[in-house]
């Protein structure tokens, strides 16, 4: 087996992955972008949610959010759901693993507040809750998924955003899910700073 070049081949792969999803989501991104920015200037806030490298990719965008993206700022108001080991394994033990997310988003979430909704193949039962809590709420869901979106594209309302990266590899759909996240955090900046660049 020559592992350079099934490197070589991963390299290439993900570089294709995101050309192909460019034109897809430049629009739905820049659309993500403007809806969080205009809950920030109201008061609101994003909380987000995924599972496995899903929740990792949450984790990082409340970090980028809440402490700096690339420039200095103030902190903008975020929160991972997926970080706090007894209210996650409380609501598991004495519900469901399937209401981790959707407890904490019917007790934080408020109207105007945006659901950041990621799952690679759009069919994670405690992201979908997570979905239907954040409705009930009347917040914005953005959703970050890859394939054909799963059951969680049918559920997108109007006002809600889905980010859907057109590849089937799970490895290249999250690649894309990171960049797709850094280019949030560039253009939450750059709408509340006034950047150039």
């Amino acid at each position: 087996m020559d592992l350079q070049s099934r490197i070589r081949r991963h390299f290439a792969d993900s570089i294709e992955a995101k050309r192909t999803a460019v034109d897809a989501l430049a629009a739905p991104l820049e659309r993500a972008s403007r809806a969080i920015v205009d809950s920030l200037m109201h008061e609101g806030k994003v909380l987000a949610c995924g599972n496995g490298g899903s929740a990792a990719d949450a984790q990082h965008f409340a970090a980028e959010l809440l402490n700096r993206f690339e420039v200095e700022r103030p902190g903008l108001a975020a929160m991972a759901l997926t970080t706090d080991s007894s209210t996650l394994t409380s609501i598991a033990n004495d519900y469901d693993f399937v209401q981790v997310f959707g407890k904490q988003v019917r007790a934080l979430g408020r109207a105007g507040d945006v659901l950041l909704a990621i799952s690679t193949s759009g069919n994670s039962p405690n992201v979908i809750d997570a979905i239907q809590a954040a409705q009930e709420r009347d917040m914005i869901v953005v959703a970050l998924t890859g394939r054909d979106g799963g059951r969680m594209a049918p559920l997108l309302r109007g006002a809600d955003i889905h980010l859907c990266v057109p590849a089937k590899v799970t490895a290249r759909i999250q690649e894309v899910h990171l960049l797709c996240l850094h280019c949030l955090c560039d253009a939450i900046d750059v709408q509340l700073l006034g950047l150039d660049e």
